[in-house]
C-alpha cells in the first residue's frame, strides 16, 4: 500500500503542518532508540519541532536559521550499520522526514500555490510509512518464524496492507490531509492538527508517547 495525497492542492503552509505533525508520530521512534542505544539526543529533535510549530503559529515574527538547524540534526543521524538493533530504521526515517521538513521551509517558491513543488512533503509521508511497513513485516516474520523454520520467508504485501498498523497510517494521513485542504493557516488550525496524530497517545508504530 502507497499513499497517494494530491500534495498540489496544499499551500506551503500546510504542507509544513503536514509535515510536522506526521513527525510527532514519528519522534517517540526515534526517542526510544536513542535511550536504548545510548546515541544522539531525541530532545534537539523534539525542540526543532517546537520551533516549526511555533514559525507556523507566527510566520511573520518568529525567524529560525534553518542553515544551523541542519547542523544540529546531521549529528543525530545514525548509521544503520553501526547498531544490531530494529530500532535504527524508524530512528533514520524519523531524521530524514526532519531533514525533509526543514529542506520544505527553506524552500522559496516562485510558482502559485497550485505548482509548489510537492517532494519534500511527499517524502514526509513516505517515511512514515514506510517505517510503519519495515515494523509490520518485521513483526509478522517474527509470528512466523515460531511455526516455520524455513528462513526464506515472505510476507505477501496483502498481508501488510491489512494489518491494523498500517491502516491506521493511511486514515491518519489521509484525515490531516482532509482537514489541512480547507484549514485556516493559524495557531488553532495547529492545534487541530496535532490533536488528530496525537489522540492516541502512540506513535506511528505503537509506542506509547510519554
Amino acid at each position: 500500500m502507497s499513499i497517494h495525497l494530491p500534495f498540489n492542492k496544499l499551500s506551503k503552509w500546510q504542507q509544513i503542518a503536514f509535515a510536522a505533525a506526521l513527525l510527532e508520530r514519528m519522534l517517540p521512534n526515534y526517542q526510544m532508540f536513542s535511550e536504548a542505544e545510548e546515541f544522539g539526543d531525541g530532545q534537539i529533535l523534539r525542540n526543532q519541532l517546537d520551533i516549526i510549530w511555533q514559525w507556523l503559529a507566527n510566520p511573520k515574527s518568529v525567524k529560525i536559521n534553518t542553515e544551523a538547524q541542519f547542523n544540529k540534526l546531521e549529528l543525530q543521524i545514525p548509521d544503520p550499520e553501526a547498531f544490531d538493533s530494529f530500532g535504527v530504521f524508524p530512528a533514520l526515517d524519523t531524521c530524514m522526514a526532519m531533514s525533509s521538513l526543514w529542506q520544505l521551509i527553506d524552500f522559496k517558491p516562485k510558482a502559485k500555490k497550485s505548482e509548489v513543488v510537492t517532494d519534500d512533503v511527499q517524502a514526509v509521508g513516505r517515511l512514515s510509512e514506510n517505517s510503519v511497513s519495515y515494523f509490520v513485516e518485521l513483526t509478522i516474520l517474527q509470528s512466523l518464524a515460531h511455526d516455520n523454520q524455513d528462513e526464506n520467508i515472505e510476507v505477501p504485501p496483502e498481508q501488510i496492507n491489512e494489518h491494523p498498523l498500517m491502516q491506521w497510517e493511511k486514515d491518519t494521513q489521509n484525515e490531516l490531509f482532509d482537514f489541512l485542504k480547507f484549514a485556516a493557516e493559524n495557531k488553532r488550525s495547529c492545534e487541530l492538527a496535532k490533536e488528530i496524530v496525537l489522540s492516541e497517545g502512540l506513535s506511528n508504530l505503537g509506542i506509547e508517547i510519554n
